[in-house]
């Protein structure tokens, strides 16, 4: 094992016997006649899962006590896409996440930059959905409307959400860091019926006023009828014609949940927008239920009381992950605020004053820590956190490192690889298995995770595309307003049809160990919050100085993220000091202040293929040190010499950086 793989971490044969997962195990050897070894072996198991989909599914949906069907009732097509599931059973999410009601610990616990953690019981927590959904089915809301926030992440979220969920509703979510066309660009092609709008949010120690983005919202969304408006800035204002939040949520009520077929559409979350508008990509209520079940309480070994907390906005399906912990019976934590404020520790200082037992955070988040030299272990008491996760980008092995040095010993590390896509996790950690340094611990069960070379052919100890081969429950319904289903195949299944190609690099080891070294698109991803350049480039091409532009993401060996946008001016212009920050005042207002460019160059030109598109993927290859050969086809780019301009200054940054 090299140093860069050296095992930081092994569970105990106690422990892992005393997890879920193999309680788990123990109960499908029991009643298949199976077994997987004592303690359980998490490979075997993870091979059942994948050769025996029906059989795996269908025992996750019994022993939660989602549904309980036959085998031969749990997968009735396996083609991709268009996997059918559990026909002619209903599921309710909302009714899932709210059966685990108790008085000995709380629903969420709610923490923001302005006051002491707030915490709100199960029974109110249900009070306030069922009024929700009272008042959504007193406005005419019925199953399959839309109903939208524009929200940060506070507990009025979530009880919009589960209340359209309850009724059959379909929610989607924009945080209100996005700007007024990045919201509509979400907003306009799904047609909205109710919007429950913020006026403002706190960030960093600083308020923003964001009552004119919703005037804007509503003057542009006919279909909205109704605004709900929740108060965080002005509680003495409320827009023209507007319902109050207090009074959308005044009588309080047990939820009358619908009976929603099990792949009835629950929430519409969205791609970057890449190459265009961003695709509304549909999930169902049954397939979330159980891919959060088995996530949660699975593989995150969540138990009734324990508190969940991952920093997340709205606009990011981790969010969608922090309610969904619901359904396992835990506490979610909700976090409205900057990720390192008022001291860059904020997010360890947080779980050691509320007691969070799963820590979730991001790998930029990590670095800043260690690079501010900080030693959370030695100066918070973390002894209730058991696991530290982290996602939203490849995790350095550095960074395990220092979790093992400065945070705490006892506790599991996990990275995971997922997407909005799939609202859930492709491969991630198990408690059954020990963590090394740079890697991620596994594929997660049920999900047939291979990494394919260009020909289609399955490749270990080497690097290809991330490929699922089989159905998850959890794959989009479909795309909104893709009624052919073309872009919807066009996104996943191809070149390989019928194999979901997701876009990641992936390398599987000879141990079985998983390494993700980014993005195999142009996917704009700091942090985990996803925009596609489509947003980046709509704002800086207003400008009448800009000829035209390109921006990369760039994934960084050392674990950072360099994200440029080069610009080519208009004849007689000039890249001053006032031009850039009038780009990026642009860029934070009109896309989102988390994708500000960390440099703007002035640039000849931009090259393109000879079909029009920006050479995004290329380019972005060449600044991670790529043989410009092997990244570049030069043969298929309008302009060629211009390609050479960005391989200089490819080669200058990367000796830059070695000095």
């Amino acid at each position: 094992m090299t140093e860069t793989t050296r095992e930081l971490w092994r569970p105990t044969p106690e422990s892992i016997r005393g997890t879920r997962m193999a309680a788990f195990a123990r109960w499908v050897e029991e009643r298949r006649g199976l077994s997987f070894g004592d303690p359980t072996d998490y490979d075997a198991l993870w091979r059942w899962s994948v050769e025996h989909l029906d059989q795996f599914w269908g025992d996750v949906a019994r022993w939660t006590g989602v549904l309980d069907v036959p085998d031969q009732q749990v997968l009735t097509d396996r083609r991709m896409p268009g996997a059918v599931w559990f026909p002619g059973t209903t599921v309710n999410y909302a009714e899932q996440a709210l059966r685990h009601a108790t008085d000995a610990y709380p629903a969420v616990v709610a923490v923001g930059e302005d006051g002491d953690p707030r915490e709100i019981s199960w029974a109110a927590l249900r009070g306030q959905v069922g009024a929700f959904a009272a008042t959504l089915r007193g406005l005419g809301v019925g199953r399959g409307d839309r109903v939208v926030g524009y929200l940060p992440n506070v507990p009025e979220a979530i009880v919009a959400f589960l209340g359209a969920a309850s009724i059959g509703a379909v929610w989607s979510a924009c945080a209100p860091d996005f700007g007024t066309r990045a919201v509509l660009d979400r907003f306009a092609q799904i047609e909205p019926t109710v919007l429950v709008a913020v006026d403002g949010y706190r960030w960093g120690g600083r308020s923003h006023d964001r009552r004119d983005v919703v005037a804007e919202l509503r003057a542009a969304l006919p279909t909205v009828r109704t605004t709900v408006a929740v108060p965080r800035l002005f509680p003495d204002e409320l827009p023209d014609g507007a319902l109050p939040w207090a009074e959308a949520v005044a009588d309080a009520q047990e939820p009358v949940f619908e009976p929603t077929p099990f792949d009835a559409p629950l929430w519409i979350l969205y791609s970057s927008g890449t190459t265009g508008l961003p695709k509304g990509i549909v999930h169902g209520h049954g397939g979330v239920v159980l891919e959060q079940r088995k996530s949660g309480t699975l593989h995150s070994d969540l138990n009734p009381g324990d508190r969940f907390y991952w920093y997340t906005s709205t606009a990011w399906m981790m969010w969608n992950v922090v309610v969904s912990s619901l359904l396992s019976g835990a506490t979610a934590v909700v976090h409205d605020g900057a990720p390192a404020y008022p001291t860059v520790d904020a997010q360890f200082a947080l779980a050691a004053k509320i007691g969070v037992t799963h820590l979730g955070t991001s790998p930029g988040y990590l670095a800043a820590c260690q690079k501010a030299g900080i030693r959370p272990g030695e100066t918070h008491d973390l002894s209730s956190v058991r696991v530290l996760g982290c996602t939203g980008s490849p995790l350095p092995a550095a960074s395990y490192e220092w979790v093992y040095d400065a945070v705490g010993t006892d506790l599991q590390l996990t990275s995971a690889s997922g997407g909005t896509d799939v609202a859930t996790g492709f491969i991630g950690s198990s408690p059954l298995l020990p963590v090394t340094a740079g890697e991620l611990q596994r594929p997660n069960l049920g999900v047939a995770v291979a990494s394919w070379n260009d020909a289609g052919e399955p490749v270990v100890g080497e690097l290809g595309e991330l490929v699922v081969t089989e159905p998850m429950p959890s794959m989009p319904l479909y795309f909104w307003n893709d009624p052919d289903g073309a872009r919807y195949r066009a996104a996943y299944f191809e070149p390989w049809p019928g194999v979901w190609r997701h876009g990641d690099w992936l390398e599987i080891t000879e141990r079985g160990t998983c390494i993700i070294t980014g993005r195999s698109d142009s996917t704009l991803n700091r942090g985990g919050v996803r925009m596609g350049t489509a947003d980046i480039y709509a704002a800086v091409e207003s400008f009448p100085e800009v000829v035209d532009c390109v921006v990369l993401g760039v994934e960084l060996a050392d674990g950072g993220y360099w994200m440029p946008l080069f610009v080519q001016l208009a004849p007689g212009e000039e890249l001053t000091e006032e031009l850039v920050g009038r780009l990026k005042a642009a860029i934070r207002e009109q896309a989102s202040p988390r994708h500000v460019p960390d440099e703007v160059l002035a640039v000849p030109g931009v090259p393109h293929t000879r079909t029009g598109k920006r050479l995004e993927v290329p380019l972005k290859r060449l600044f991670q040190g790529v043989d410009p050969a092997k990244a570049v086809n030069t043969g298929t780019v309008d302009d060629a010499s211009l390609v050479e301009h960005y391989i200089g200054l490819a080669r200058a940054r990367g000796s830059s950086r070695a000095t």
